[in-house]
């Protein structure tokens, strides 16, 4: 059962007073959210979708602390994608689980109110305490628009503040209009209806009445839900309502509708009505100029969206942020390593030497450790991605790639998602909702996981810092390092293209939605929102990859450490024995050592690890691995970073305890075949990386993919399609660079 609205608004700390976030998107209602709640905030998904659910605490004063709901971003009510849907369902009260809505904070851009007051419009008429933020008032300044602030609030009838969210500016006067809210209590909400056809109103009243009697519900909400399942004839609301209510509420609808033989047009008159009353609002309230000031945003965006400085300018942008990734992250990654490899040491010795200390150090802290490491390079990519957004460049960015998805039957609405993937595919894919074409959504849904995310950068890091020589090339200007991780991450983009084309000519043929993008406008960057994305995002990639691979990782140990041979650890005993009473001091140390590593190294080939890996090293063997390679990519198919772990501790078992904090590249270095020839080289390095930039090994983002197009078909086809994909083109990889000589 669906929660229900009461009359009366909640206060006090023992019950939330819950306030809705609601607005265009590029209005800055998240640097506004972030500005109001900063640290004290949580995300999570609402009750069985994958739509994010962003929330917030503020206290409004002594005794009443409110709950600041983030809402996705949306143009209108009429829901058409899930995440309108969503706001839909929470401003009316329909999530079960969900608390109620007691206000709303309506989010617009002052530079842009003739597009913006349209969804406040459809708010005001639920009756709900609000407040509407002015945003974007240092644009709308240099554009030379002057609002009447006091006159715009009298024609809504709620009260209006001016703030500059990226500059906290007016944030103190939004604070105290929210503190009045819980004393304010519900109003009448006002309604446009007098513009419809004579009768219309009482229409939608009828069909109110019929679902306040239903439920005791506000009338306000009731009245709008009618009118958004009157107007939008096959929309979400008439198919949520005649579910629930069934054919009797079918029956009235289409009653009410057969008052007005052209029904099939009322979305459309509803749009005429709503914008004039609009133009009413903005002739009493704003004054600007005929021609409208041209702004640095507008000269900026001659450069940047231009077809071909614009693309070589976003070619290096994302050259520098890759560049960036490796170079600047390489002191913190050290200083990582060290601190684990004296953690693992110092909690070593509480341990006497058997399974138990072996769990523990190659275990548990190298594999934690081997996550941790990499957090630097994580926390920079999610560092840029939060810049490039919030400064407003990333809208330029969707519309240059546009050009090209157009060619392979997508749009720019899939540039967002497909970029978000570089960090995780998970939110990546779940951007997805915002694209309204059902086959334009699935095709960016199948090639999302292809981009590379920030799971597949220690994969990356690991064998580009082992293998890849650290030299310059264009002078001192590019190092080797930087370009082959940008060429990594291109790989994926590269791939996708004809992914797509060909799913759009077979699987899922159909028209291309029209893309439709309005830019924001460049501003400066808020340190806040920044410094949030980034900590939010790296946290989550601990909290999700840490749980995994420390499971990954104990498994992968026992595996690798189990059956013990006693045989084994006998002979190499007696070997011992022999070489302290044959060997001086001086080389009894060495010897033993290397005694230690041929023991590891038995044990390892001897246990249930070690068979598997050799059952499917003739699978591998054309790629140039061998079944330590083949071995570490099986355990990581729940997620790709495992394989770090997992090489960690097969390498671990191999070698001195002590040598754990050198590093696993040297191990990786000084691994061999039976013969002798080293295992890894540059065309085996490569191969390894190509195989991790296209398969499919990520267990969450294949659940997700399962959620949100509730279909395993889609979910299966992913993975198998990605997982052969990654086996030729690792293939190719392996056998043309060795062709040309480079092993």
């Amino acid at each position: 059962m669906a929660t229900e609205l009461s009359d009366g608004p909640r206060t006090g700390l023992d019950q939330r007073f819950t306030i809705a976030l609601v607005g265009n998107p590029n209005t800055g209602k998240t640097t506004l959210f972030n500005g109001l709640t900063g640290l004290f905030q949580h995300v999570g998904n609402y009750p069985g979708v994958t739509v994010e659910r962003k929330v917030g605490r503020l206290r409004l004063s002594e005794d009443t602390m409110a709950e600041l709901v983030d809402l996705p971003g949306t143009y209108s009510l009429a829901a058409h994608a899930p995440d309108e849907m969503i706001v839909a369902d929470v401003l009316l009260g329909r999530l079960p689980r969900e608390p109620r809505i007691d206000a709303v904070l309506a989010i617009v851009d002052a530079s842009n109110l003739y597009r913006n007051l349209y969804l406040v419009s459809q708010v005001l008429e639920l009756g709900l305490p609000a407040v509407v933020a002015l945003n974007m008032t240092d644009v709308a300044d240099a554009r030379g628009i002057r609002i009447d602030i006091e006159a715009l609030s009298r024609y809504l009838g709620v009260p209006v503040v001016r703030v500059c969210a990226n500059r906290r500016q007016g944030l103190g006067d939004l604070r105290r209009e929210l503190r009045r809210m819980p004393q304010g209590g519900r109003h009448e909400g006002s309604s446009l209806l007098s513009g419809f056809p004579d009768g219309f109103p009482d229409a939608v009243d009828v069909v109110a009445e019929a679902l306040q009697s239903q439920n005791a519900r506000n009338a306000s909400v009731c009245r709008s839900e009618a009118l958004r399942a009157i107007v939008d004839e096959g929309g979400y609301a008439e198919r949520r309502l005649i579910e629930t209510r069934g054919d009797d509420f079918r029956g009235k609808l289409e009653e009410a509708r057969g008052r007005f033989p052209a029904a099939s047009g009322l979305s459309a008159l509803e749009s005429e009505v709503r914008y004039n009353w609009i133009r009413r609002v903005l002739a009493q309230c704003v004054s600007q100029p005929e021609d409208l000031q041209k702004t640095p945003s507008d000269r900026i965006d001659a450069v940047l969206t231009h077809r071909v400085w614009g693309t070589l300018l976003f070619v290096a942008i994302m050259g520098v942020v890759f560049q960036a990734i490796y170079a600047w992250a390489g002191p913190l990654m050290d200083w990582v390593d060290d601190l684990f490899a004296v953690l693992s040491g110092w909690v070593g010795g509480w341990f006497p030497d058997g399974a138990l200390k072996s769990l523990v150090q190659d275990g548990v802290i190298a594999g934690v450790g081997g996550v941790v490491i990499f957090l630097p390079q994580i926390a920079i990519l999610f560092f840029f991605i939060a810049i490039l957004e919030d400064c407003g460049y990333m809208a330029r960015a969707a519309l240059l790639m546009d050009r090209v998805l157009t060619k392979c039957g997508l749009s720019g609405q899939s540039f967002i998602p497909m970029l978000s993937s570089f960090a995780c595919a998970v939110p990546g894919i779940m951007a997805t909702r915002t694209i309204e074409g059902r086959r334009n959504r699935l095709v960016t849904i199948l090639v999302a996981p292809l981009m590379s995310c920030s799971a597949r950068l220690p994969v990356y890091t690991i064998l580009i810092g082992a293998f890849i020589p650290a030299k310059s090339i264009l002078g001192e200007w590019v190092g080797l390092q930087g370009l082959t991780l940008f060429a990594m991450y291109c790989v994926g983009v590269a791939v996708a293209v004809p992914v797509a084309w060909v799913l759009r000519k077979t699987l899922l043929k159909g028209e291309t939605s029209p893309f439709i993008l309005e830019f924001p406008s460049y501003k400066v960057p808020d340190k806040r929102t920044v410094g949030l994305r980034v900590y939010q995002s790296s946290r989550a990639f601990l909290v999700r990859a840490g749980s995994i691979i420390l499971a990954a990782t104990i498994v992968m140990w026992a595996l690798a450490y189990f059956p013990r041979s006693e045989d084994t650890i006998a002979k190499y005993e007696r070997h011992r024995q022999a070489a302290r009473a044959s060997l001086s001091d001086e080389d009894l140390q060495g010897a033993v050592a290397d005694l230690d590593a041929r023991m590891a190294a038995e044990l390892l080939n001897e246990s249930f690890l070690g068979r598997a890996g050799h059952w499917i090293e003739p699978a591998v063997r054309p790629l140039g691995w061998d079944w330590r390679i083949g071995m570490a990519t099986l355990a990581s198919f729940p997620a790709r970073e495992v394989i770090v772990a997992t090489l960690g501790t097969i390498y671990s078992l191999g070698g001195d305890a002590d040598e754990s904090s050198e590093d696993l590249r040297s191990a990786l270095r000084s691994a061999t075949w039976g013969d002798g020839r080293p295992v890894f080289n540059i065309p085996v390095a490569l191969s390894v990386m190509v195989f991790f930039a296209l398969c499919a090994q990520c267990a969450s983002t294949l659940a997700v993919i399962r959620r949100e197009t509730q279909s395993w078909r889609w979910t299966i086809l992913t993975f198998v399609y990605m997982t052969l994909l990654a086996y030729v083109a690792a293939l190719v990889t392996y056998q043309g660079t060795m062709a040309l000589g480079w092993g």
